[in-house]
C-alpha cells in the first residue's frame, strides 16, 4: 500500500510539472520587449558603426519639401523626421528616466508632416519604438492628427498582443479599443531600415499600415496583404510596399551605406497623377533637447524651416 502511494504521488507530481512548464507557453525573458517569447526573441548584434553613431549623445534630424496629396488636390509643406536612442521601460513602455537591466534599448522615430488644405492646416505626428538589440516588432507606435475640424490619437502597444486605442471627433470611431494579432507595421520598416534594411521582408507580407494613413482615410485598423520589394537607383536603394487590398504605394528611397540616411519617399493612392512626395532639405545631427532657448531659433535656418 505505501509502494502503491509513493507511485501515485511520483506521478502527480510529474503531471503537475509537466503543465506548468509546458512547451506551448515558452517563458518571458528580461533582455528584451517581456510580450515577446523566449521562442521568438531573436538577438541582434550592434556593429561599432552603428553605436558611435547611434549612441554619442546626438538626435538626427532631417527636414523634407513636402507635397503632401489630400483631398484630391497636391498641397506644398514640409516633413521632419527626428531618430535617436534612448531607453525605455518594458512594462510601461514610456522613456525610461534611470539607468537600468531591465531597460529596453530602443531607436526612437519622430515623423512630422505640417501642409494647408484651403484656409485651415494639417499637423500629423507618429512615433515609433523599435528595439535595437533584439529581432523583435516594435514597442510601441503612436499617431495624431490635429485640423480644424478636431484631432484625432492612434497608439498600438506590444504585449501579448498588439493592443490599440483610437480616440477620435468622428461619429462611429470616438472611441476604441482592440487587439491584432502580432504581425509587420508599415511604421516600424522606417526604423528597420535604420537598423539594419538587410531585415526588411521582401515578397509577399501581412502588414498594418501606417498609422497616419489609416487615419486619413479611416480604414478599418487591421493588417492588409501587401508586397515589398527592392530595387537599385544609382546610390540609393528603392524599397517599395504595395498593398493588394487597399490603394496604397509608398516607396522610401535610402543610402546603401550606413547610416542608410532616407532622401525622399513617394507615397500613391487612388489617383496615380496626385503622388504624395518627399524630398531632404538638410540633415544635422544634434542634442535638440537642450537647444530651448530663443537662441536658437537660428538652428532651424539650417534645417530650411
Amino acid at each position: 500500500m505505501i509502494a502503491q502511494k509513493l507511485i501515485f504521488y511520483t506521478l502527480f507530481i510529474v503531471l503537475i510539472s509537466s503543465c506548468t512548464n509546458s512547451v506551448d507557453k515558452p517563458l518571458s525573458i528580461n533582455t528584451s520587449n517581456k510580450t515577446e517569447t523566449v521562442s521568438e526573441v531573436k538577438h541582434r548584434e550592434l556593429s561599432q558603426s552603428f553605436k558611435d553613431y547611434w549612441y554619442a549623445g546626438k538626435a538626427e534630424i532631417t527636414s523634407y519639401k513636402l507635397v503632401q496629396e489630400r483631398y484630391g488636390e497636391l498641397r506644398e509643406g514640409t516633413a521632419v523626421t527626428v531618430y535617436v536612442t534612448e531607453d525605455f521601460l518594458p512594462n510601461d513602455q514610456v522613456k525610461a528616466n534611470n539607468t537600468s537591466e531591465e531597460n529596453i534599448p530602443v531607436l526612437k522615430l519622430n515623423s512630422t508632416k505640417k501642409f494647408i488644405t484651403g484656409i485651415y492646416p494639417y499637423s500629423i505626428m507618429s512615433s515609433t519604438f523599435s528595439p535595437t538589440t533584439t529581432q523583435n516588432h516594435a514597442i510601441k507606435v503612436s499617431n495624431s492628427v490635429q485640423e480644424w475640424c478636431g484631432q484625432a490619437y492612434m497608439q498600438l502597444n506590444n504585449r501579448d498582443e498588439y493592443e490599440i486605442v483610437l480616440h477620435t471627433y468622428f461619429e462611429g470611431l470616438a472611441d476604441q479599443n482592440s487587439t491584432l494579432p502580432k504581425t509587420w507595421l508599415e511604421n516600424e520598416l522606417w526604423n528597420l531600415i535604420r537598423i539594419n534594411p538587410k531585415e526588411l521582408p521582401d515578397g509577399e507580407l501581412s502588414l498594418i499600415p501606417s498609422f497616419e494613413y489609416i487615419r486619413l482615410h479611416h480604414n478599418e485598423i487591421k493588417s492588409y496583404k501587401a508586397t515589398a520589394s527592392k530595387t537599385k537607383e544609382g546610390s540609393l536603394i528603392a524599397y517599395t510596399i504595395s498593398y493588394n487590398e487597399i490603394p496604397r504605394q509608398l516607396t522610401i528611397y535610402y543610402n546603401t551605406t550606413f547610416p542608410f540616411e532616407i532622401e525622399r519617399w513617394e507615397e500613391t493612392g487612388k489617383s496615380n497623377t496626385l503622388k504624395t512626395t518627399a524630398v531632404k532639405i538638410k540633415r544635422i545631427q544634434t542634442a535638440y533637447w537642450s537647444q530651448n532657448s530663443n537662441k536658437h531659433l537660428v538652428l532651424r535656418d539650417s534645417l530650411g524651416l
